[in-house]
């Protein structure tokens, strides 16, 4: 009888805890910017917030380990002239992370693996396409170097920043966009808009595939993600302002799979999915608590499990990826929450008894190798993330360069070639040999022409001057 109440889950019982005090981040000073963004990434190797910034822009970027008192005087990544609006760490590279600020740009940023001794003030790429603040920057899940960002100018543009282009622009949406969630393989991404609509765009068709008017119907800010099974989770407010989370199938918007009211508070429900355990964490934005809420195929579909209280209210937090958490704890998530002037972890745990892995709690989940490449999802191919098992634990790659190739724009002009003297041969790779022939061939058939016409031109003097000298005699 017991067992057609009690539901069965293997996460009904899921634990939050506060890390002890030394191991968490002390004198950040964390931004102030009224803008409702998370204001932290975080992943396997580094904590980034934005901080306040006297002159500009700047975030700080921590190693995961350096952990205690922060430095006042520790090196921060500054390059944008207005505050920092959003940050979004590479899911396939750890060292790389894009930012986005009142300034009008987007910058891509490569964080060395060492303990910054100076500030980095130098990205690897800006991108420059949007004529108001950018307030969104989200990395695809699956293709390598490909960036989507949204500003105020109420354009979406995504970006190879292998490149430095932007590929892709959308102007469908009328008003400011709140938030920006792609699906699991990156073929379509959700949005939210203060005009009160929840759509479902295809950025290749560039068109809106479906949208939905008011699913919540609050005039507040909405936040959307999908799901993996391509369902997508809202949370927002009533016509009373009550907060509420809804659960969504974009192939039949007119009801709602799942609908359920929470409280009366005012802060914007932030959602971080887990996509392993089909969880859902949500963080209010001046709130002390953290619900947390499991997505099943079975009535209601939305189920509550627990919530983590603390004492001080958050002003954001970092969801580390999944990669990133203790197996041999049974920990399966860790929050970072922000307050006035520290960063406190959160651990996420499951009891078990045994000390062995646990298979069912870590299916393999996705790795930092991209699927596919810019050019082959820009074609229209689609790919689920390669999955890494998770075993024995997760190691970091060592860091990699990111390399950006912008296309010359003085290609198209006549351009003064390099004698092949001054060549060193020895130094191309073999893949230049074809090109370094064929300069070679070009240039002696242009000195043989330039020959030709000198010959000629001594011709024509010898002979001007024989007919000059059988005059004078």
């Amino acid at each position: 009888m017991s067992r057609s109440i009690v539901r069965q889950s293997k996460f009904r019982h899921v634990f939050g805890q506060n890390v002890k005090a030394e191991q968490g981040y002390d004198d950040i000073r964390v931004s102030k910017v009224t803008w409702d963004s998370s204001f932290c990434a975080v992943n396997p190797k580094f904590l980034a917030v934005i901080v306040e910034s006297s002159g500009g822009g700047a975030f700080l970027v921590l190693p995961i380990s350096k952990t205690g008192r922060v430095d006042k005087n520790y090196p921060l990544v500054v390059g944008h002239s207005g505050p920092v609006l959003d940050i979004d760490w590479c899911p396939h590279d750890d060292n790389i992370l894009a930012s986005c600020s009142e300034d009008c740009t987007a910058m891509v940023w490569q964080i060395p693996d060492h303990v910054l001794t100076r500030p980095v003030t130098d990205p690897v790429v800006v991108l420059e396409g949007h004529s108001k603040r950018v307030g969104i920057v989200t990395w695809h899940p699956t293709a390598r170097n490909i960036l989507l960002t949204a500003g105020s100018d109420n354009l979406v543009i995504i970006w190879n920043v292998g490149t430095g282009e932007p590929l892709i622009s959308m102007d469908d949406h009328p008003d400011l966009i709140y938030s920006i969630s792609w699906n699991r393989n990156g073929s379509l991404f959700c949005t939210t808009c203060k005009d009160r609509r929840l759509r479902v765009c295809d950025p290749r068709k560039r068109e809106v595939v479906a949208e939905r008017l008011a699913p919540h119907e609050g005039i507040r800010p909405m936040r959307a993600i999908f799901t993996r099974d391509g369902n997508i989770f809202t949370t927002g407010f009533t016509r009373m302002s009550q907060r509420e989370l809804g659960l969504w199938d974009p192939t039949n918007f007119e009801e709602p799979i799942a609908l359920l009211e929470l409280d009366t508070s005012n802060g914007v429900l932030l959602p971080y999915y887990d996509a392993d355990a089909n969880m859902v964490y949500l963080c209010g934005k001046g709130d002390s608590s953290i619900r947390y809420f499991e997505i099943t195929d079975e009535p209601p579909y939305v189920h509550y499990l627990s919530t983590f209280s603390s004492k001080e209210p958050q002003r954001g937090m970092g969801f580390m990826p999944k990669r990133g958490v203790d197996v041999s704890k049974c920990e399966i998530a860790r929050l970072f929450k922000l307050l006035d002037k520290k960063c406190e972890p959160i651990t996420m745990t499951v009891p078990r008894k045994s000390d062995l892995f646990q298979d069912d709690l870590y299916p393999d989940t996705a790795g930092p190798e991209p699927a596919m490449e810019p050019e082959e999802w820009l074609d229209g191919r689609d790919e689920d993330p390669i999955l890494v098992s998770l075993r024995d634990g997760y190691v970091p790659p060592k860091s990699r360069e990111l390399k950006v190739a912008k296309k010359n724009v003085l290609d198209s002009r006549p351009t003064t070639r390099r004698s092949m003297s001054v060549l060193d041969t020895n130094s191309l790779p073999v893949s230049c040999v074809p090109q370094l022939l064929e300069r070679l061939l070009e240039e002696i058939q242009n000195l043989k022409a330039t020959v030709l016409s000198q010959e000629k031109r001594i011709c024509d003097l010898e002979n001007k001057l024989s007919q000059y000298t059988n005059g004078t005699d």
